[in-house]
């Protein structure tokens, strides 16, 4: 069993990140946090205090992932947030999620490591005993 919901690891100069989780979504959404938990820290710091609309397609999970992860990011950058949580709905290769989170306070938050975006390395979306891995590396 994984000691929390998602993790970090390191890949030669880049990053992998691995949310675990009970459904395909859980597993998702922890990677995403993951992934946010590189570029601020501590994570759990960031108030939902404004809320992003984020929508993905892909013809597999794996792939899926990597555009959830990297439709987030862009939706970040533009509506200037660091996500702190995020949720996500999956059906049919699609998915409709929502990241919520704030804008950047050096007052409240430690800048980490900018993630450029996720991608096909270490790329992998399986079952696990009763549950779910989402991991890949993000680009640093």
């Amino acid at each position: 069993m994984p000691p929390g919901p998602y993790e970090v690891f390191e890949h030669g100069a880049d990053y992998g990140v691995r949310g675990f989780g009970p459904t395909l979504e859980a597993a998702f959404e922890n990677a995403a946090r993951a992934m946010f938990s590189i570029a601020v820290e501590p994570l759990s710091a960031v108030r939902p205090l404004r809320r992003i609309a984020v929508e993905a397609e892909a013809p597999d999970e794996e792939l899926l992932l990597v555009e959830w992860l990297n439709a987030l990011l862009a939706a970040a950058s533009l509506e200037g947030i660091v996500p702190g949580d995020c949720r996500a709905r999956i059906s049919d290769g699609r998915l409709a999620g929502e990241a919520s989170g704030e804008p950047f306070d050096p007052a409240r938050h430690r800048g980490g490591t900018e993630v450029k975006g996720a991608t096909l390395t270490l790329l992998r979306v399986a079952r696990e005993g009763e549950g779910y891995l989402a991991q890949c590396v993000v680009d640093v």
